[in-house]
């Protein structure tokens, strides 16, 4: 049931893949997706060694029998980001699937395909979908304005961005942004695409590994409780409304420049958040769906949900005259 072209690549059982999540995306939470017959993704941006990537990848391994990912991230960071070292330690440790994130990098792309590797990519619009495509990305994943993290410049939201990118792209099409259910995967497939991405509706699950202060508090967020901020620097990101959030835009509004921003944006401030669950520290990343989410289930208990919600949509299409 459901079993689409991403499914049959990636050797899952559902097509849903978990989004990457700076801090939260490690062997705890990628393994209990993947047991649960979803993509589980590490995320590797905040490791800081080849071993610490290692470690990470075996921890997972020692977890789950099943088929997960690792995110390659080429964006700006605070601080150099090993990806070289990193591909050595995904080759060497032979993962069979990766995401990358950022820039299209070929070169990358044929050196993991010569090690057996799927590699797909992430973008969020149609040309950079298109440069996946060319690069030789097995699969790409859109994700428009609604999205957490990074939604790219152009504005435009998932139900346009999905079907534009299926109607250019002959690789399949995963969809992200806005994507908490089984309605919405039915409503992804319907479209064309043959897997959906999720990062908030996973970011607020029991595994996660986030404080429950912000779990709580984002539960009761409304769909109109986020900002996107950063536009300044060509980069927009996401976040939930907060009064760290309102100062970031008071600084872009002043000219602020990367540098000053960084005092407040880094990797570092979320991470403090994250772990002591105090939203003064730094800025927290998720999606307008934060507003369609009302409980904190586990990962198996979302997936197990999604599936049999999906299931009823499609008995419930298939009644309608």
């Amino acid at each position: 049931m459901f079993k689409t072209r991403i499914t049959e690549k990636l050797g899952v059982r559902y097509p849903i893949i978990q989004g990457s999540m700076l801090y939260l995306s490690l062997a705890e939470l990628v393994s209990e997706v993947s047991n649960a017959g979803a993509l589980g993704m590490l995320n590797s941006v905040c490791l800081t060694s080849k071993k610490a990537l290692r470690d990470e990848i075996r921890k997972t391994k020692n977890l789950t029998a099943n088929p997960f990912a690792v995110q390659l991230v080429y964006l700006p960071a605070s601080r150099e980001i090993p990806n070289d070292q990193f591909i050595e330690t995904i080759i060497e440790e032979r993962v069979k699937i990766i995401e990358t994130v950022g820039p299209v990098q070929p070169a990358v792309i044929s050196r993991l395909h010569q090690a057996g590797i799927t590699c797909l990519h992430k973008a969020t619009t149609v040309r950079h979908a298109l440069a996946a495509e060319r690069a030789g990305a097995d699969a790409v994943t859109v994700e428009g304005l609604e999205c957490a993290g990074h939604a790219g410049m152009s504005d435009v939201t998932s139900l346009i961005l999905i079907q534009r990118t299926i109607q250019e792209v002959k690789i399949p099409v995963i969809a992200a942004g806005g994507f908490v259910d089984g309605k919405g995967l039915v409503a992804a497939l319907a479209m064309g695409a043959e897997a959906i991405l999720m990062g908030t509706r996973f970011f607020l699950t029991r595994e996660c590994p986030i404080h429950p202060n912000i779990k709580e508090f984002c539960v009761n967020a409304r769909e109109i409780d986020t900002a996107v901020c950063l536009r300044s620097l060509r980069d927009p990101v996401r976040y939930l409304r907060t009064d760290v959030v309102d100062k970031i835009l008071e600084m872009e509004a002043s000219g602020a420049d990367l540098k000053q921003l960084l005092t407040v944006v880094s990797g570092e401030n979320m991470r403090q958040a994250v772990e002591q669950g105090d939203l003064t520290k730094g800025p927290i990343s998720v999606g307008q769906c934060v507003g369609l989410i009302h409980d904190i289930p586990t990962v198996k208990e979302l997936i197990d949900r999604i599936m049999n919600e999906a299931e009823e949509a499609r008995r419930r299409l298939n009644i309608i005259q």
